[in-house]
């Protein structure tokens, strides 16, 4: 070994972040394996010191010095010892140097497995230590390296993680040197070492997102009660105030939906939908399905089972694309929900209810029944809301990036009909 050895130690340690002395020690002790294999037995006691300067490994055997020798493998008489140390006593330890001249390379090969195995060991205790105080919490990573479906990314400390197939956002395309926040879920022991549990589809992740943006939200004026996602498609997000100064809605969303549109932006265009959660079951249950409106609820408080009936205008958009709407709005509420058509009610046609103030504030640009392209023109714009649109002419649209003058009459004759 020479000194281009050491150069490489340092460097590992330099990338890895691990202490020198735990690799010098892994290094000796495969050292020592690597030996005992090739040039002595399992039962001799063996010792490795490597030169800090050169880089030069030396094998010793290590003896007692005994009167009578029974173990030829760790003992050695006084008359043989005073070969190697004219001072040698009874019951004194004797190091011999034992260094084969082939040494060098044997060494490196067998050892080199070890070495490897023995690091990696290293930095995944290192790995642990670092993160196992630090479950539930957002964490910033870069992206390594992506291979097929597998990514890697590097953490904090230049710790190199998975993140599996299974927790990554499926419209998300990943590429290195990418920036990315992640949520570490759990620091997990297994027979493979400690793994780390991270995800970019955990609803914490929007949790601690809306709390990095939203000062209400991370002092706790505005709790966050609930949320259910279909990640990198759509997230129904519940809040509540404990200040009636404050809108719990409003202080999420932002001025001109800023503070929300950041956050979507971190997880790939995710759709938000805030919405105010209540302690009736009822309003809370019809906020849920939203941009949907409801005529009538009929609630089964044992079961946690809800009928919901809605005009037949109504239950697409109750319903949502693949059932994605009524899918969230019940792992929001954590009720099952049943979409009906209120001509199902006993033969009944129900009224449709008055539309609250808040209710008028709220409604998505989804009730226009806007084609596709022209809907994610006004999503790419940021105007979401019917109530943005309200007063707009023909040339007001005409003027808002990505609205076309044929964009802008669809929307206003939309706006008309509603």
């Amino acid at each position: 070994m020479q000194t281009h050895f050491l150069a490489a130690i340092n460097q590992i340690c330099d990338e890895k972040n691990i202490q020198k002395d735990s690799v010098m020690e892994t290094i000796k002790a495969a050292l020592k394996t690597a030996y005992r294999k090739d040039f002595g037995n399992k039962d001799q006691e063996v010792e490795v010191d490597i030169d800090e300067k050169s880089g030069l490994a030396t094998v010793y055997q290590v003896f007692t010095v005994v009167k009578k020798v029974e173990e030829e493998n760790i003992e050695i008489s006084l008359e043989e010892a005073r070969k190697y140390d004219k001072k040698a006593e009874i019951e004194d330890t004797i190091r011999i140097d034992v260094t084969p001249a082939e040494y060098g390379r044997i060494a490196a090969q067998s050892a080199k497995q070890v070495i490897i195995q023995r690091i990696q060991e290293a930095e995944r205790d290192m790995m642990y230590d670092i993160f196992k105080d630090r479950e539930n919490e957002m964490i910033n990573a870069v992206v390594h390296r992506v291979d097929g479906k597998d990514v890697y990314v590097n953490l904090d400390n230049k710790i190199t993680a998975a993140l599996p197939m299974q927790e990554q956002i499926r419209s998300e395309k990943y590429y290195s040197g990418q920036r990315i926040k992640l949520y570490l879920d759990k620091v997990v022991k297994t027979t493979k070492g400690p793994q780390l549990l991270i995800s970019r589809t955990h609803p914490s992740l929007v949790k601690k997102l809306l709390e990095l943006e939203i000062p209400e939200v991370k002092s706790g004026v505005v709790a966050i009660k609930s949320i259910a996602r279909d990640p990198g498609v759509r997230c129904k997000i519940a809040v509540i105030s404990s200040d009636e100064k404050i809108d719990p809605i409003g202080s999420c969303v932002g001025q001109k939906g800023v503070r929300v549109q950041n956050v979507m932006d971190e997880l790939n265009g995710e759709r938000l939908d805030i919405i105010e959660w209540s302690e009736d079951i009822e309003k809370y249950i019809k906020a849920a399905l939203a941009p949907a409106k409801t005529a009538k609820l009929v609630l089964d408080d044992k079961n946690k089972h809800v009928k919901v009936y809605v005009d037949g205008d109504q239950r697409p958009l109750a319903i949502g694309k693949n059932g994605q709407n009524v899918r969230l709005a019940s792992i929001l509420t954590g009720w099952e929900i049943d979409i009906l058509d209120v001509n199902d009610l006993d033969g009944k046609i129900v009224p449709k209810e008055e539309k609250t103030e808040e209710e008028k504030q709220t409604e998505t640009v989804e009730l226009l029944n806007l084609p596709e392209e022209v809907a994610q023109k006004l999503q790419d714009a940021n105007l979401t809301l019917v109530e943005q649109l309200k007063g707009l002419s023909e040339n007001d649209l005409s003027q808002v990036e990505g609205i076309d003058e044929d964009a802008a009459k669809q929307i206003v004759a939309a706006m008309k009909n509603l």
